[in-house]
């Protein structure tokens, strides 16, 4: 007698027979796409990819996961350094096609669907001079960017992405649908404010707006990498003054082939200072003031820029496909160990692939006055985060730029407050995950997963485990 149908063959059955959306498995041309993330050093392979037409969709989904006793990754931009979007021997749930987006301006809000990238709610947004804090890099999806925290350009004056949250609609891990919002399902959305993806697909999210642009002031001012200790002292001075429409970040990098940067630094090591400033044009001429006295730069690009330019300036150092593995510090502050260590382990870019680097975000201002009692996200008295980026083109390079990366992570420990942000950490384990909270956090958090979730059917994110 011949066998039946495998485990595999009767969930691609049952998610075909009842997804709008289509299904992707490996019998189709377009698998691989499908299956990949942004990172390129992850490599999975799921039974299938659910590109969901809507919320029935994720419910259907979830729904044949569980009964089947499959993992579920869950994909927004799939930009997540972890890979956490795809798995293998199980389903993705893929919201990249749902990409709603409506702006209120009367009540300054915008919802999206949970496949919206910033470099698209940007771009509605700012028809209507409006904006929230967004990624750095267009093409970060919103959904997992504002669960996890979510630092940007605009975080010093308005609050990282997650204080922006208004709302957001939820499918739980038992196939229902709710809203949590300032009426209902309160503490729900308190965990979505930094708590990740551990409670449900969020299939979209409502954000508060502000007035931002068109226009904003910033961009970036190179100098020679072997001016960097001086750089950072300054820097830590510098940054304690700034007004709050002032967001920085000093990066350690290969000098861009860009047009404003002269060919013959093209490649070489430099240390930039990026900025963004939404207040007027003499007032950014003020804050500059002092950064451009520092000495001759290599190259200054700080002006006059759109907002949409500006959020999209960090693309073209993360392509997608790029191989990746990053480590991640709070800093309490710059001082004077702490930034011999950090020059002298970015010293050692010059051999490895020009893409990696390290990057130093000025935290402060209305990062600082947000409170745990508003959302999830821990860890706001710091001064600075650190994020070390190794990334390399050829798959045989990994040891190399992870060595560096594990090397320059551990060498920076004594000067860190041992506490990570949870957007720029890999797959580490709950240890690391258990740091990126306090201990009253972590507490609601387990005890809202154990409501929400207490099978873990959400468990390929940065994992909070059921009270």
């Amino acid at each position: 007698m011949a066998d039946g149908p495998s485990r595999h063959e009767r969930v691609i059955t049952e998610l075909r027979d009842n997804l709008r959306g289509p299904l992707i498995t490996a019998a189709d041309a377009g698998y691989d796409e499908a299956r990949g993330v942004w990172n390129g050093a992850i490599d999975r392979r799921p039974i299938a990819v659910a590109r969901v037409a809507g919320t029935a969709d994720v419910v259907t989904a979830l729904g044949v996961a569980r009964e089947h006793g499959l993992p579920v990754a869950v994909r927004g931009g799939g930009h997540n350094v972890a890979g956490f979007a795809t798995c293998d021997d199980g389903i993705v749930v893929d919201l990249s096609a749902l990409k709603g987006i409506r702006v209120d301006r009367a009540a300054r809000t915008a919802r999206a669907q949970g496949g919206v990238v910033w470099g698209e709610l940007d771009a509605e947004t700012q028809a209507f001079g409006l904006a929230t804090t967004g990624g750095v890099v267009s093409g970060t999806g919103i959904a997992g960017f504002t669960l996890g925290g979510g630092i940007g350009w605009l975080m010093r004056k308005h609050g990282v992405a997650a204080d922006n949250l208004v709302s957001a609609d939820v499918v739980t891990a038992a196939g229902e649908t709710v809203t949590a919002d300032g009426r209902e399902n309160r503490e729900l959305l308190w965990g979505l404010r930094g708590g990740g993806g551990n409670f449900g697909v969020v299939t979209s999210l409502e954000y508060r707006l502000l007035p931002v642009g068109p226009l904003v002031y910033g961009g970036v001012i190179l100098f020679p990498a072997e001016r960097g200790p001086e750089l950072l002292r300054f820097y830590a001075e510098w940054t304690r003054d700034l007004p709050d429409e002032l967001t920085t970040m000093v990066v350690f990098l290969a000098a861009p082939p860009m047009p404003f940067v002269p060919a013959e630094w093209h490649g070489r090591q430099a240390i930039a200072v990026a900025c963004c400033h939404i207040g007027t044009a003499d007032a950014a001429t003020a804050a500059f003031k002092e950064l451009r006295d520092f000495g001759e730069p290599v190259a200054d690009a700080l002006g006059p820029i759109p907002y949409t330019v500006l959020q999209g300036m960090f693309d073209p150092t993360a392509p997608r496909g790029i191989n990746a593995y990053w480590k991640t510090h709070h800093l309490a502050d710059l001082a004077g160990p702490a930034i011999d260590t950090a020059a002298e382990r970015a010293a050692e870019l010059t051999r490895l692939f020009p893409l990696s680097a390290v990057h130093f975000h000025h935290l402060e201002g209305a990062v600082a006055r947000g409170s745990s009692g508003d959302g999830a996200f821990s860890h706001r008295t710091p001064r600075f985060v650190m994020n070390i980026l190794g990334m390399w083109a050829d798959a045989a390079d990994a040891d190399p730029h992870t060595r560096w990366v594990r090397g320059t992570w551990d060498a920076m420990r004594a000067h860190a407050t041992g506490d990570p942000y949870l957007n720029f950490l890999a797959d580490e384990g709950g240890t690391q995950v258990r740091r990126a909270y306090s201990d009253e956090v972590f507490a609601r958090l387990t005890a809202l997963k154990k409501k929400y979730d207490p099978e873990n059917l959400f468990r390929l994110n940065q994992n909070i485990p059921p009270g």
